[in-house]
């Protein structure tokens, strides 16, 4: 079983703090990383087999690939802001250069590509806003790069959760290759709390509870998704947001309810 929790490391050479390998994380699909630039920095790499969600988190940047420039992009100096990100997808076999204009705190997402999309700029307008659930399971959701949108492999979305109230709730999982009935989805959390100094609790469990774990997550810290169940609370006083990122083998979401909570999906919208 992988660590379920990565937190931050020091800035390495190239600005990176976080990083979930296959190789880390034990699995196959879902590659994610986190990079905190300075003001000028830039980062820049090939995709080789892997398509790339990249995520301006917070602050603007240039980016350039083989086909396209985008200059300029970014809105929001912090997630917080609640107002849609600037991403790029960048299909495999193609190589991308970030640089920033601002202090950038930028994600990115990785999964196995298969050369079918054209690379494209996904634009704060471009991205589904909603709201689900009902009573201390509201919150909102930004659909980033949901499963109707064009991509090989990654699904990739962010939810912000009030103070005091619950996400990924009722629990579900999505860790069984049973379609229609459930797809095998990995999933990483990138998690921001507001005010910083504070935390969140995410469970994960399965059914037999072989795995059972409860985690105290900071701002800046991963929980990898392996299997099982997997809700969010955040506590009073303290916003949660956090990006999920998700791929597998079947590009399409379908989950599979706890049946001890089932009753709570009444009138609320799933996820």
């Amino acid at each position: 079983m992988p660590e379920l929790l990565v937190k931050p490391e020091e800035r390495d050479q190239e600005g990176r703090v976080i990083s979930v390998t296959p190789e880390s994380a034990e699995w196959e699909y879902v590659g994610f990383e986190v990079y905190s630039l300075k003001k000028g920095e830039q980062l820049q790499r090939k995709t080789e087999d892997q398509e790339i969600c990249l995520v301006l988190l917070s602050g603007k940047a240039d980016v350039e690939t083989t086909e396209e420039q985008f200059q300029g992009i970014g809105e929001r100096m912090s997630v917080f802001e609640k107002v849609p990100p600037y991403s790029v997808y960048v299909p495999n076999q193609d190589q991308y250069k970030v640089t920033a204009l601002t202090d950038l705190e930028l994600a990115v997402c990785a999964a196995p590509g298969k050369g079918n999309h054209n690379l494209r700029l996904i634009r704060p307008e471009d991205v589904g806003v909603e709201d689900r659930g009902y009573g201390h399971m509201t919150r909102k959701i930004h659909n980033i790069l949901p499963e109707q949108e064009p991509a090989d492999s990654l699904l990739v979305v962010e939810v912000f959760t009030p103070e005091g109230n619950w996400s990924s709730y009722p629990p579900h999982k999505h860790d069984t290759d049973n379609l229609p009935n459930e797809s095998y989805l990995e999933e990483t959390y990138y998690h921001k709390v507001n005010p910083e100094k504070g935390f969140v609790f995410q469970r994960i469990y399965n059914d037999d509870r072989s795995l059972d774990e409860s985690l105290a997550v900071g701002d800046g810290n991963v929980v990898v998704v392996p299997e099982g169940y997997h809700p969010v609370s955040a506590p009073p006083g303290y916003e949660s947001y956090y990006l999920n990122v998700m791929a597998g083998p079947v590009r399409t979401w379908k989950f599979h309810n706890d049946p001890d909570h089932e009753h709570l999906f009444e009138n609320v919208m799933k996820k």
